[in-house]
């Protein structure tokens, strides 16, 4: 006599412990999911990200600001063509600032080959440039008569050693860890919209619904009177 409630306790008991289990599979929007997937793919397929693009607009800044100091200084000292044949043509490593201008060349190419070209997810060309710059320029510095030619002697060697470091810097502590940050969400939710698409079917489709064919009226009587 006691089974029945005992079945029906079990039961309640039952049903109670899988209510939060539900309650968890109806808290997945998988429309949510989706448009998070959809933005991502967007950013992929629109090319690079927007902290490498940011990244790759500060190293065409750092080519045009050398640029312009360069020739800047040929001006300075008394035209550019007298001054751009003395530098370039005969050149002196002890005196000429066309070297640095190089050296901005080299980490524009470097710089946009590896990182908006190819892409690149490490940090290895960063520190390539940078170490090559600053090892240049420590050298330029320690050999050369850069000092004694004025206010240019110790501009165009900073901005340069600056810019460079500044490079490394956003490219380590912003572009990497936020592109593989947004690479975990999208993964996260990738995997999310599957077993949400494994928890919601779908909706039903028209053909599914259906009604059992209406009884004729006053049938259950006619058989109680057969009856």
């Amino acid at each position: 006599m006691n089974r029945v409630p005992a079945d029906a306790e079990n039961a309640h008991s039952s049903s109670v412990e899988s209510c939060p289990s539900l309650r968890d599979v109806h808290s997945i929007n998988p429309t949510q999911l989706m448009a998070r997937i959809e933005s991502y793919e967007g950013r992929e397929k629109k090319g690079i990200s927007d902290v490498r693009r940011t990244f790759c607009l500060f190293v065409t800044f750092d080519l045009l600001f050398i640029t312009l100091l360069w020739i800047i200084e040929l001006n300075v000292k008394g035209g550019i063509e007298t001054t751009l044949e003395k530098e370039v043509l005969h050149y002196d490593y002890s005196s000429s600032y066309f070297d640095i201008f190089l050296l901005a060349v080299f980490r524009f190419k470097v710089l946009i080959l590896a990182y908006a070209m190819c892409r690149l997810r490490h940090w290895w060309a960063i520190a390539f440039t940078t170490a090559v710059t600053s090892a240049f320029l420590l050298a330029k510095v320690l050999t050369s008569q850069l000092f004694s030619q004025g206010a240019f002697g110790y501009v165009l060697p900073i901005i340069s050693f600056i810019l460079a470091w500044i490079e490394t810097w956003f490219l380590d502590f912003k572009v990497l860890p936020q592109e593989a940050e947004e690479e975990n969400r999208f993964l996260i939710a990738q995997d999310a919209s599957e077993r949400a698409a494994l928890l919601h079917p779908g909706i039903l489709s028209d053909g599914q619904f259906y009604s059992p064919p209406e009884s004729v009226a006053g049938s259950d009587e006619d058989s109680e009177e057969k009856q």
